[in-house]
């Protein structure tokens, strides 16, 4: 149980990154949503995307992940449009250079190593 939970703490830590929190504040100021009930509601429902994403990177690798979270994010877009059009333009470019970055990375991390 020890191991549990200090493995969990340490993907806890992990998930968390800057492309949630401003995604989160896109959403909020559109909705005119309290930011601190949005992200306990949102990240309640994401769980299930997490488990999903875990079993397709197990299963089909980091390709099939990143697809994945490309498909995640353009529902997300097509969701947010229904309550603001900027939003989901933000959402959008936010997920173009996520996959540009992925891209980028891998590209540097080849040149050094």
């Amino acid at each position: 149980m020890r191991n549990l939970l200090i493995a969990s703490l340490a993907f806890a830590l992990f998930i968390i990154c800057p492309r949630m929190a401003g995604m989160t504040s896109v959403i909020a100021n559109s909705t005119n949503i309290n930011l601190v009930k949005l992200a306990v509601v949102g990240s309640l429902l994401s769980v299930p995307f997490v488990v999903v994403m875990v079993l397709v990177f197990n299963r089909y690798g980091l390709l099939a992940a990143l697809a994945f979270a490309v498909l995640t994010d353009l529902l997300s877009a097509l969701i947010i449009r229904e309550i603001s059009f900027k939003a989901c333009v933000e959402t959008l470019v936010i997920a173009i250079f996520v996959m540009i970055g992925v891209k980028v990375a891998s590209y540097v991390s080849g040149m050094i190593f």
